[in-house]
């Protein structure tokens, strides 16, 4: 009996030590490269380039592809993990063929530190607000139009009195502004200016929190905002900041992209337009003009 029982003991540690070894090498990793069975996972669905994707670009389907067996050593902490998380975003800076998507290729860039001024062409600075500047919304990569108005004693109206010779003295010809007319002039001067980065002031804080948010305030903020321009445009642009009233208009960016491959830039055709005067408003738009009215005053009674 003694030997029997313990038989039935050395038995039952026996097993219990397989159970054990059984368990630990389950719960270790024995699932394989996903680090399935409990453990830390050592890959993980990574979307990658697969074309270069210029800024500006809207990131369509083809574009990008997903390794579903990434290292996670090797995987960006930003890195997206499906395709639809970035499939319809715009890259706000170039992304190169096989690199891995993240974060920051479509976040913007409120405190730029430096650009890419493309070749042949060159960065200058335009100053807007929430009206200019469609809400302060703009970003690096997006495509903007110029407009500027002229007003008041900018663009004056003036006539023009040829001089006379009378008993052989001329008189000079002389200048004389025009009262009473209006004198707003308005027009889009450039279009399809490409928007290489922008500058935000710093998010006001209180107590080293950022300020409550209740939908869209109107505090007037100002933006500051890159454009990619030509020498040309340069002098324009400069024209108008200094004597002008300017604003960006935001363009959708498929109006630059090639439709059969969006990686490809396009230059649309600019368009036609006529400016606006107020005597534009009243031709073609059907503004009426202010009549005169008369009125006929009743004659006070004598004594009266």
């Amino acid at each position: 009996m003694r030997r029997s029982n313990r038989l039935i003991i050395l038995i039952g540690l026996f097993l219990a030590v397989v159970a054990f070894v059984g368990i630990f090498l389950l719960l270790s990793g024995g699932g394989g490269g996903g680090g399935g069975g409990g453990g830390t996972p050592t890959t993980q669905p990574t979307v990658f380039a697969t074309k270069a994707i210029p800024l500006g670009v809207e990131v369509a389907p083809d574009m990008v592809t997903l390794k579903k067996d990434w290292p996670v050593d090797q995987r960006d902490p930003t890195a997206f993990s499906d395709p639809s998380l970035v499939v319809g975003q715009i890259a706000r800076r170039d992304i190169a063929n096989g690199a891995q998507l993240t974060a920051a290729d479509f976040a913007s860039t409120p405190g730029i530190t430096n650009i890419v001024v493309p070749p042949t062409k060159r960065a200058i600075a335009v100053q807007v607000d929430q009206v200019t500047g469609v809400g302060t919304v703009i970003q690096a990569g997006d495509y903007v139009d110029m407009i500027v108005g002229f007003t008041g004693d900018k663009f004056p109206v003036v006539t023009v009195t040829p001089g006379q010779t009378t008993n052989g003295q001329t008189t000079p010809e002389t200048i004389t502004p025009v009262q009473g007319v209006n004198a707003t002039s308005v027009k889009v001067l450039i279009q399809g200016m490409q928007v290489l980065g922008v500058l935000l002031p710093p998010t006001q804080t209180t107590n080293g929190q950022p300020a409550p948010s209740a939908g869209t305030q109107l505090t007037g903020q100002q933006e500051i905002v890159m454009l990619s321009v030509d020498a040309q445009q340069a002098e324009v642009i400069k024209f108008a900041q200094m004597d002008g009233n300017i604003s960006l208009v935001l363009r959708s960016a498929k109006d630059f992209q090639d439709p059969n491959d969006p990686t490809i830039p396009v230059t649309p055709v600019p368009d036609v337009t006529t400016g606006v005067i107020l005597k534009t408003l009243v031709d073609e738009y059907g503004v009426l003009v202010p009549q005169v009215v008369e009125t006929i005053l009743p004659t006070p009674s004598p004594g009266g």
